[in-house]
């Protein structure tokens, strides 16, 4: 059963990223939207969803065109 809200600890497992980067994303404006729900940061699946599409989207953004020299 997938979950409806993951923890910063249950984002990272399943997103395959460590701790330390997300609060690098964080850092730079890149993370999920985060709900504080009393002492707890939660990351809804919705929040987890539009994430993973905002950073293909960015990833497609700076990928190379077609005949465009690749940056070493």
């Amino acid at each position: 059963m997938e979950p409806v809200a993951y923890s910063i600890d249950e984002f990272c497992k399943a997103h395959r990223i460590s701790r330390a980067m997300f609060y690098k994303l964080d850092h730079q404006g890149l993370s999920p939207r985060v709900m504080r729900v009393g002492t707890r940061s939660i990351i809804s699946k919705e929040a987890a969803a539009d994430w993973r599409r905002e950073r293909e989207s960015d990833d497609a953004e700076q990928a190379p065109r077609d005949g465009e020299p690749v940056a070493a």
